[in-house]
């Protein structure tokens, strides 16, 4: 079945022909549980509607039977939903002969991939449960679905992002770039923060990525400040028995940490040289 893959649906299935296709109660139908699509576009499904109540269905749903009266869906979830809007009893399918569920999810991934993309979030969740409970890996995906292994890998780290994130990726406030920038920042909180100041200040991909350099810029500053003074911050944390910081940045200074009001007498003491 791998050679087939990324060459649309029909490839997928043997000895395919229009012909032989089958009409089955809506009602027999089941909705496939690992259906990796969670949103329809309100416009779209509008669209097709309107396509199928003046045409009617013109490409079969793909299902597997599951008894004598009963079908798993595999693909065509938006022609089912719009089909019962228009409270049609019967459908056009196609039955397909597979055997286990990963067949089943695979091919429900692929049909939505190739017709109308998913969101990036909603790929990483079909992804994962490909990896977690299937135990394909992503090279594995990879070549079932036509993307790079990298792309693959990248799309699962989106799942790492805070749940506010992935709902913004999900509804379209956020782009795949922008959650991209977001993932090489180090810290949730700073993620967080980041994130709001890409809505608050509608910033493009572009200004996030520079955004986010910045930060990697004054961090690398920060760790060549620290080794630069070294000797003389290990020298005054003997001296004044004391944690010491030396800064050198936009505003050179020096740090003195101390516990009570007892360590810094001592430490001014230390300092005046009493």
């Amino acid at each position: 079945m791998a050679k087939a893959l990324g060459k649309g649906l029909a490839a997928l299935i043997r000895n395919y022909n229009p012909d032989q296709d089958n009409y089955i109660p809506i009602k027999s139908i089941m909705p496939n549980p690992n259906q990796p699509r969670k949103k329809f576009s309100t416009q779209h499904m509008e669209e097709l509607i309107k396509s199928i109540s003046e045409k009617g269905i013109i490409q079969p749903l793909a299902v597997r039977q599951i008894n004598n009266n009963q079908y798993e869906l595999i693909s065509g979830e938006r022609r089912l939903r719009a089909a019962t809007h228009l409270n049609l009893k019967t459908v056009p399918v196609h039955i397909m002969t597979i055997n286990d569920n990963i067949d089943s999810i695979e091919l429900a991934l692929i049909e939505n991939i190739q017709r109308v993309d998913l969101n990036p979030v909603e790929e990483a969740e079909a992804y994962a449960i490909l990896i977690d409970k299937y135990n394909l890996t992503q090279l594995e995906i990879s070549k079932k679905v036509s993307k790079s292994r990298s792309e693959i890998a990248n799309k699962i780290r989106l799942i790492k992002l805070p749940a506010i994130i992935q709902d913004s990726i999900k509804n379209n406030k956020l782009h795949y770039g922008h959650a991209r920038a977001l993932l090489s920042i180090e810290g949730s909180s700073k993620i967080l923060n980041t994130y709001r100041s890409i809505i608050d200040k509608k910033l493009s991909v572009r200004q996030t990525e520079i955004l986010v350099k910045s930060f990697k810029i004054q961090k690398k500053h920060k760790s060549i400040s620290s080794k630069k003074y070294t000797k003389q911050s290990v020298w005054l944390k003997k001296y004044l028995n004391a944690n010491v910081k030396i800064i050198n940045a936009k505003n050179n200074k020096i740090i003195i940490e101390f516990s009570n009001d007892k360590e810094l007498e001592s430490i001014i003491n230390k300092i005046i040289n009493e």
